[in-house]
């Protein structure tokens, strides 16, 4: 299984980032898949979800902000950030929803003030 997470980085509060997960091993057309953000000194949380068919669901802090999308024909998600504050700042891994108990190479968005 690979669930790898990239595209994070150095951003001003305001700025946007636009994260990828490339997965294999999973049956992805047919799974619900969800983000996930460590935060500094916090645990692994929730951020979104999105079923096979696109449906989403999303924290109410990033409700409106962020955008999550799937191509289950490359079996990967996007998840596009706007506006992004310094509580967005985190490692942001993808996993199905509910999670595995596998985590794979997350990404770090730090977002500066």
């Amino acid at each position: 299984v690979q669930l790898q997470a990239s595209g994070g980085g150095l951003v001003q509060a305001g700025g946007s980032l636009r994260l990828s997960c490339a997965t294999s091993g999973i049956d992805f057309s047919l799974t619900s898949m969800g983000w996930y953000r460590k935060a500094p000194g916090k645990q692994r949380e929730w951020v979104m979800s999105i079923t096979n068919a696109g449906t989403t669901t999303y924290e109410e802090f990033v409700k409106g902000r962020f955008t999550a999308s799937r191509d289950n024909v490359k079996n990967t998600m996007f998840l596009q950030m706007n506006s992004l504050n310094p509580d967005d700042t985190g490692v942001y891994y993808c996993n199905t929803f509910p999670h595995r108990d596998f985590w794979g190479r997350g990404t770090l968005v730090t977002v500066s003030s």
